[in-house]
């Protein structure tokens, strides 16, 4: 059913939104050390992370391809709008969360150091940030309504 919502939003949560998690999927899966020093831009050397840490960043990893699952699931399959506008509620609680997190851990200054962001912090902040913008949009309907989805009509003999 994600096929009646308005093209903007549509794109964004079939196309862009999916891509970017098999992205969060794979960083941690190709250089966990790397993923890890990569959250916060710890200076320490990223080859002395322990397998706790590398246990914790290969789950991260993993989370990331469920939600890439379950986006696909609900938005190519689904046939209820309403399970739609769930999940992207569900989603936009997420968000606010996901950033929040992000942003406290950061801490104030590097938060607001937006120049020095590195790749992760692009995507924990920036891109989840307009994520949560056009999830608000489309839930208050700033894009438009949804199209109806065409009913096939039974022809008369």
């Amino acid at each position: 059913m994600a096929s009646q919502l308005p093209a903007f939003p549509r794109t964004i949560f079939t196309i862009v939104e999916p891509i970017s998690l098999i992205g969060g999927f794979l960083g941690p899966f190709i250089n966990p050390s790397w993923f890890i020093a990569s959250q916060v831009d710890a200076a320490s050397d990223a080859s002395s992370y322990d397998d706790n840490a590398r246990l914790v960043a290969l789950q991260l990893g993993n989370t990331y391809g469920l939600l890439f699952l379950l986006g696909v699931a609900v938005l190519y399959t689904t046939t209820e709008l309403k399970v739609v506008r769930n999940y992207l509620v569900a989603l936009w609680i997420a968000d606010i969360s996901h950033v929040g997190v992000t942003c406290w851990l950061l801490g104030y200054d590097r938060t607001l150091d937006v120049a020095s962001w590195n790749a992760v912090t692009w995507g924990n902040v920036g891109f989840t940030t307009f994520l949560c913008l056009t999830r608000t949009a489309y839930l208050l309907g700033l894009f438009g309504p949804n199209t109806q989805a065409v009913k096939a009509s039974k022809k008369k003999a």
